[in-house]
């Protein structure tokens, strides 16, 4: 353990900042997302410090219940949600190999060319034209290809 000029103690695993009069410990980045395990923390703290005179609510504790039960829906609805935005990507790419493809390069120019190939390595599929690879979102129009 460390100690500041002060005599306050800091647990090991925290850094201690030696700058000003008084030392502080790193500082926490609260999480930004509620899940099911942070509503089954603050059910069982709640359960934990509730009077025993006064038990929960039930109607409260349905309530609570069914939140828990929307939220983890609403997580699997957002994640089929994305993925079917990647799969329609994937698709969408795969239809201009042999196409007529329009994108603009980095110096600012229109190009126009042919699709010869798709990579899915990357999370944004890249077109192949004129041996460039171009991400999906930077083509801007697509023509069949004249023979």
């Amino acid at each position: 353990m460390t100690t500041d000029p002060i005599g306050i103690v800091a647990p090991p695993s925290a850094p201690v900042s030696t700058t000003g009069i008084y030392t502080t410990g790193a500082a926490r980045s609260p999480s930004q997302a509620m899940d099911s395990e942070v509503f089954m923390k603050l059910l069982v703290t709640q359960l934990r410090n509730q009077d025993p005179s006064a038990p929960m609510d039930s109607n409260a504790m349905i309530a609570q219940t069914t939140q828990l039960s929307m939220m983890e829906k609403m997580t699997q609805l957002s994640t089929t949600s994305t993925e079917d935005f990647s799969l329609q990507m994937r698709i969408a790419a795969a239809n201009f190999v042999g196409k007529q493809v329009t994108y603009t390069g980095k110096d600012g120019v229109t190009v126009t060319g042919i699709a010869k190939s798709v990579s899915f390595a990357g999370s944004v599929p890249q077109v192949s034209v004129g041996g460039v690879d171009v991400a999906l979102d930077l083509i801007s129009g697509i023509t069949t290809a004249s023979a």
